[in-house]
């Protein structure tokens, strides 16, 4: 008989349970490799690769036809090099567009509508989520019935309302009717409900902290990732939101997607114009990425990584 096969205690006292010293010996390489950081092969790194480029092949090819000029765009095959012409046609769709004006635009309705709408849709979500009152969960049914509206049937009354209150072809009536989304709210109310314990909001009520507070105190804290991401994504569809304000605004003060219409407007589309328009207005969108998106991915891993 070995000595792994002799049984020995764990630990004292009755009802101790008896393993073998071996498995004493393997219980600590057994953590080790729990432990352990798993790397990943050359088929992830391949695939990956292939996803990106993928992703970017888009944004390549608007500056590559962006830099040529219209008759070199539309031959076949189609040039898969930048050529020389991006500054020129840059300045020319910043001119005939009036992209100044429509970047400021845009960046003040996108701004808004994100800002309000991870408020509201954070207030809406935590009482979802978190307050008992009457009628709760008829009251997010109606909520997100309200998705399977089309927007199309709301453009006439819609219309008709921002009339009524002097905001024909201004910026708040492209803001407000679109300050809270039902799908913000119901995105923050599905994250509230995993993500805040219901005994954090009891202990602020038995401290005596009213709802706003709690709200300020405990739920902002701890739903800031999903309001990071929720800001991104308003922020993106309001930047290039085009239906609406393409209504409610004309071509003397116009958003960016309005105002890149412009450039098409002529009997013969010059296509490389309104692919330099296109890149106008997709940079300021990469410079957000590149300037939050380090901050918007620490708070998604931070909501996700739960110790």
């Amino acid at each position: 008989m070995t000595t792994d096969s002799l049984p020995v205690r764990a630990e004292h006292g009755p009802g101790a349970v008896q393993e073998s010293p071996g498995r004493a010996r393997r219980r600590p390489m057994m953590r080790m490799r729990a432990g352990r950081q798993h790397h990943a092969g050359p088929l992830a790194y391949v695939l990956l690769a292939i996803a990106a480029l993928t992703s970017l092949f888009p944004l390549y090819w608007t500056m590559v036809a962006a830099s040529t000029d219209n008759t070199r765009v539309t031959q076949t095959p189609p040039p898969l090099l930048p050529g020389p012409n991006l500054f020129e046609n840059l300045a020319r769709a910043w001119d005939e567009a009036a992209m100044g004006k429509a970047m400021i635009n845009s960046l003040i309705v996108a701004g808004c509508i994100a800002l309000a709408t991870v408020l509201f849709a954070t207030l809406a979500g935590f009482a979802f989520a978190k307050l008992r009152f009457k009628a709760r969960n008829v009251l997010l049914m109606l909520v997100i019935g309200t998705m399977m509206v089309p927007p199309q049937l709301s453009v006439v009354p819609l219309f008709m309302m921002m009339s009524d209150l002097g905001w024909g072809q201004k910026l708040p009536a492209v803001i407000f009717p679109t300050l809270v989304s039902a799908v913000g709210v119901f995105f923050m109310r599905q994250y509230l409900a995993e993500a805040l314990p219901d005994e954090l909001v009891e202990a602020g009520r038995v401290d005596g902290a009213h709802s706003l507070r709690i709200f300020w105190s405990i739920v902002l804290p701890i739903a800031r990732p999903a309001m990071s991401v929720l800001f991104m994504i308003t922020f993106v569809h309001a930047w290039n939101d085009f239906f609406w304000p393409f209504i409610a605004l004309d071509m003397s003060n116009p958003t960016v997607p309005v105002a890149l219409t412009q450039l098409s407007a002529g009997y013969i589309r010059d296509q490389s114009l309104i692919m330099a328009g296109a890149l106008l207005g997709t940079l300021p969108l990469l410079a957000m990425f590149v300037v939050f998106g380090r901050q918007i991915v620490g708070g998604i891993m931070q909501g996700a990584v739960k110790g």
